[in-house]
């Protein structure tokens, strides 16, 4: 009993910490965090609970996204540099606006045959990732025995992403066995899928975020910010809601690079903070449990959960397997719903009202660029000990909580969680046949 109270403590203390403050104060305190999956990472600052007395880690299932990148269209950058040129053409660009107008033309050549890759801070966002899992979990990565099998999606900044995270690990143990593939043959689980049923699902999705789009974007200062001229941009073919929220994506996007231009200037905290608002409905709406595209969407990563459910079970039933890793490389909408299919923490909450889902559910704490899910396996020391393989999750490297019951958080039954994935799939399936 004194166990299970100590558990229980445990876990409300490590909850409480993580949380205690709203999505709103976090915004406000450190305005990067309203840039979404545009945030860059950042390394976590808690501890991580030690091994169960007699256990030992020796092997890890991770799923992580790639670095810190470049926008990924050239559109998402010249949208808006074309309406800057256009005011600057005009003569009504205000100083501020003509101070945005000169950072977007002095960052813009550094874009160029670089869209969608990996930024320099992208790369040491992995180094860092990478580097840690060998100091956290040595027993993993050490010895000759050491066998790290590690995939990625075909696309080049997943690559390099995984590259980096296992130049540190060769570093630690230059004798491991070292396994990196790509593969069209992997994308079926390494990125995300959409069946039918759930295409079907989401058909309403755009309707409901058009409503909060207008309901929390507020572009009357921003544009009379930027532009001496009113009819400029209140002219019926401009959209200042969709040119404020593109020169935001912009604008959040410059924290992935070293040579940045920071320009959150051209918005206020209160802005920042109801841009972000719409964001985290919007992917809710679309990778999340939410109850108002049928619950199903996270559903789109269960060939993922599929294929971690397999590899593990393979590795449990190896002979000759010692330690190791299996390491998987793709992107944040894989990573995000593959966190509420399993139920991490609060991402898998089915909420209603969309007004206060950040009350229960906020992205930047699920899918920031680098993001990754690591499922840390543990067995006793003493082999002949007749006792259950432990799990536990980490989200971005801070401890999660897991769907099944147990006395020793953050430590669960392994065995107990398998069956808890391998009915909700089939449930799920069920409704596919």
């Amino acid at each position: 009993m004194i166990k299970k109270t100590f558990a229980l403590l445990a876990f409300i203390c490590s909850f409480l910490t993580s949380f205690a403050q709203t999505a709103k104060e976090e915004i406000y305190a450190d305005i990067l965090k309203s840039g979404s999956n545009h945030m860059a990472y950042q390394a976590p600052t808690q501890p991580l609970t030690k091994a169960p007395k007699g256990y030992e880690p020796f092997y890890m299932s991770h799923y992580g996204r790639h670095g810190s990148r470049w926008l990924i269209n050239d559109n998402d950058y010249l949208n808006v540099i074309r309406v800057f040129r256009r005011a600057k053409e005009q003569n009504v660009l205000t100083p501020l606006g003509l101070e945005a107008y000169e950072k977007l033309e002095r960052f813009y050549p550094t874009t160029k045959g670089r869209l969608g890759e990996l930024s320099d801070i992208g790369e040491l966002q992995h180094h860092g990732i990478g580097r840690r899992m060998t100091e956290n979990f040595p027993e993993i990565f050490s010895g000759k025995d050491a066998e790290v099998d590690a995939r990625s999606t075909v696309v080049v900044r997943c690559i390099l992403s995984m590259t980096a995270e296992c130049e540190e690990l060769t570093a630690f143990n230059p004798k491991m066995k070292m396994h990196n593939d790509v593969s069209e043959s992997y994308q079926y689980y390494l990125n995300h899928q959409f069946s039918q049923r759930l295409k079907d699902a989401s058909r309403d999705r755009g309707n409901i975020v058009n409503q909060y789009v207008k309901k929390y974007t507020h572009p009357e200062r921003f544009c009379r910010a930027l532009f001496t001229d009113e009819s400029f941009w209140t002219d019926e073919d401009f959209r200042p809601r969709a040119f404020m929220r593109s020169v935001f994506g912009v604008v959040t996007n410059m924290q992935s690079h070293g040579n940045g231009e920071d320009m959150w200037n051209l918005f206020t905290t209160e802005e920042c903070y109801d841009l972000w608002k719409i964001v985290n409905i919007d992917w809710y709406l679309g990778y999340g449990a939410a109850p108002q595209t049928g619950s199903i969407m996270q559903f789109n990563q269960a060939d993922l959960l599929h294929n971690i459910l397999e590899t593990t079970d393979t590795i449990m039933a190896s002979k000759t397997f010692k330690n190791g890793a299996t390491l998987r490389f793709g992107h944040e909408v894989c990573v995000m719903p593959l966190a509420c299919l399993l139920e991490l923490d609060s991402c898998g909450r089915q909420v209603q009202d969309l007004d206060h889902l950040e009350d229960y559910w906020v992205n930047y704490r699920i899918y920031p660029m680098a993001c990754n899910i690591q499922l840390v396996f543990y067995r006793p020391k003493n082999a002949k000990l007749n006792a259950p393989i432990l799990v536990k999750a980490l989200l971005n490297e801070k401890e999660a909580t897991l769907p099944v019951p147990t006395d020793q958080y953050p430590y669960y039954k392994w065995d107990d969680l398998r069956a808890y994935y391998l009915n909700k799939l089939r449930e799920f399936e069920k409704g596919n046949r």
